[in-house]
């Protein structure tokens, strides 16, 4: 038989439940089955989706596409978005990955998803609390929070959703910084927010907590000159951070970065992209980052292994030309 709790739960608490025989997290409302799953399960591998973002030269697309990170090749076709739009953030679970907010012709609070194991078109998830682009995002296995953006001016709000389910996206805090266009990653447990840009340039590095809410604590800066939008993607050790926008005239650096995720401290140099490059997207798996080329008009995707140092190497093609799209795996660090 099984007792009540004398004490209401935390957010981030376990359970095994007794009934279902499955390890149960508690997310701050209800509790949630931790399924016993892989990439390799579901999906052959891990598989990263990602928007395409802007397609050069026509503007925004609701294009989706995907890869599989553990091989190499090119890209293929995986469905559409809901609506057409750029600078959008993604979350993911082992499931499911969320394209959220974006901007066509000023900002969008759409939020819709897509089933990793399948392909086809984007389902309406919520709306995002604001409607903004050019903000980031990071996921533990049941928590997708979305940081930073701008509408035009820059916001610094954090708000997050359960992936799991359906509905309009909750207020988390705010960072500690404005400036719009980070790059995000997370180990499961800590969420990083990483520089930003368009007016405030910063090196800044934020952290949170996933499974809480509340403000962003300083983390360490970026090394080097303030930067906006580097690509960030993770595995549960290291962060990634890869090329960006450098100060004031938005001058691309080809540069690559990265920090361990569970400590604080300025970010080391990892490498450098093929070329210099900005407003690309970045997914990983448990190993390797993957980035798809941003602001030179290309359908280059290039990889790195994480957990070593060095200058990408060539994986394949996207379908389209595409620039600001946003990019997740189901088999990232936060998983």
């Amino acid at each position: 038989m099984e007792y009540p709790s004398l004490d209401k739960p935390t957010a981030g608490a376990f359970r095994f439940n007794t009934d279902s025989s499955q390890l149960e997290i508690y997310v701050g409302s209800q509790w949630y089955s931790i399924e016993a799953t892989s990439p390799e399960l579901q999906t052959g591998g891990t598989r990263g989706v990602y928007s395409a973002g802007y397609g050069m030269p026509s503007g925004e697309v609701n294009s989706i596409e995907y890869i599989q990170v553990n091989t190499t090749g090119n890209a293929q076709d995986f469905g559409d978005l809901t609506q057409a739009r750029n600078m959008s953030s993604a979350v993911s679970s082992r499931t499911r990955w969320v394209c959220w907010n974006g901007e066509a012709s000023g900002g969008k609070n759409t939020i819709d998803y897509v089933t990793f194991t399948s392909t086809g078109n984007a389902t309406d998830f919520g709306d995002g609390i604001n409607t903004k682009w050019a903000g980031t995002g990071m996921s533990s296995s049941t928590r997708g929070v979305n940081a930073s953006g701008r509408n035009p001016g820059e916001i610094n709000s954090i708000s997050y959703l359960t992936i799991a389910s359906t509905g309009n996206a909750i207020d988390f805090g705010d960072l500690s910084y404005t400036a719009s266009e980070p790059g995000g990653c997370s180990n499961g447990t800590r969420g990083i927010i990483a520089g930003g840009g368009v007016p405030n340039y910063s090196n800044n590095i934020d952290f949170i907590t996933i499974a809480t809410t509340g403000n962003g604590a300083d983390f360490g800066d970026m090394i080097g000159t303030t930067r906006m939008s580097p690509s960030g993607c993770s595995n549960s050790v290291r962060g990634v951070l890869m090329g960006g926008g450098l100060s004031p005239n938005e001058t691309y650096t080809n540069e690559i970065q990265y920090l361990e995720i569970a400590t604080l401290g300025n970010t080391h140099d990892f490498g450098d992209l093929t070329a210099a490059d900005f407003r690309g997207c970045a997914l990983a798996s448990s190993t390797r980052g993957v980035y798809h080329t941003g602001g030179t008009p290309n359908k280059i995707l290039e990889y790195v292994q994480l957990m070593t140092t060095g200058n990408t190497v060539d994986f394949g093609d996207a379908v389209i030309y595409g620039r600001s799209g946003a990019a997740q795996s189901n088999g990232h660090g936060g998983l």
